[in-house]
């Protein structure tokens, strides 16, 4: 009877148990294999996701960014434009009205009252010229003649 046990042990029923073993042992396997693999891809896709949200955000500043430079740009360009036209306006020689003749008045008047003032000063010191004098002609000779050389090149 002991033989018949081990020859029935032995045979098939041996074999159904042990491949019962192994197959649990490489599920068992294969499942752990496939846990750690989900594990490892959710960390993949929460870094991928990390980037792709710095990256939205990323542009989206620089959206920002561009739409406040554009702004800013727009700004200064119609701010240029307008003291262009504030200027060419306060110069223009068309303007017929009492403001316009004054302000046309102003500077060459207040020119010659101060030009006229500092020529009683010269004649009452004998027409002799000081270190302030000097400094004075110099100033006015560099601003008329740099002056108009300047604006001749557009500077």
């Amino acid at each position: 009877m002991i033989s018949a046990l081990i020859s029935f042990l032995g045979g098939s029923a041996f074999r159904m148990l042990w491949g019962e073993i192994s197959q649990w042992l490489t599920a068992r396997q294969e499942h752990a294999h496939e846990i750690e693999r989900l594990k490892l891809q959710a960390e993949a896709d929460a870094a991928q996701h990390a980037r792709n949200l710095e990256s939205q955000r990323l542009q989206a500043e620089l959206g920002a960014k561009t739409i406040v430079v554009q702004a800013e740009a727009d700004i200064g360009r119609l701010e240029a434009d307008a003291w262009g036209r504030a200027v060419a306006t306060a110069v223009d020689p068309a303007d017929s009205s009492v403001v316009g003749q004054w302000v046309k008045a102003v500077r060459p008047a207040a020119a010659s009252i101060a030009l006229g003032l500092w020529a009683l000063a010269l004649y009452r010191a004998g027409w002799t010229m000081g270190d302030w004098d000097r400094e004075l002609v110099g100033s006015i000779l560099g601003f008329f003649f740099a002056d108009r050389s300047l604006a001749k090149r557009g500077k």
